[in-house]
């Protein structure tokens, strides 16, 4: 009799669980316009950077074409540690790159835990340019999809929903 108990209270204890991990991820998923938005932020950052360090190495002109190359070339390499910065440690660490910052919006697992480095490198490194050899219809998946998921949430487990 006592075992029936015991395995009645195991039973309940199990489904509040669920029931818990259910509202977790019963966020507000993202807009497709609002994801949209964050994305263009990160990259205008992104070629920002690329621009000025151009802009630097035009300054220089006529005969210092040397130098011109060099601070092409420190662009070049700062834009791609701000690239692995913004897209890979940042929504590893906090859930969100400085676009979906500035949008109010949070990367998450679908059972509602925080993302890791692993899936933001593997969402944002992977699954991204999956996206675009699609010809975009990666990105696409989000305006058709209920969950509002792209083809890299997909790959990476993973559903952007607001802050």
């Amino acid at each position: 009799m006592a075992t029936g108990i015991e395995k009645a209270t195991l039973a309940g204890a199990k489904s509040a669980a669920r029931v818990t991990s259910r509202t977790q991820t019963s966020k507000t998923p993202a807009p497709f316009l609002l994801r949209c938005g964050a994305l263009l932020i990160d990259y205008i950052l992104l070629v920002s950077i690329l621009a000025i360090s151009s802009l630097f190495a035009r300054s220089f002109g006529g005969g210092a074409r040397t130098a011109g190359t060099s601070t092409e070339t420190f662009g070049i390499f700062i834009a791609v540690a701000f690239g692995v910065l913004n897209f890979g440690i940042l929504p590893g660490l906090l859930g969100q790159s400085l676009g979906k910052w500035a949008a109010g919006l949070r990367i998450e697992r679908c059972n509602g835990d925080s993302l890791s480095l692993g899936r933001s490198f593997l969402r944002h490194f992977i699954g991204y340019p999956l996206s675009l050899l699609t010809l975009g219809l990666g990105f696409l998946a989000a305006a058709v999809n209920s969950r509002g998921r792209t083809l890299e949430d997909l790959i990476a487990d993973t559903v952007v929903v607001r802050d």
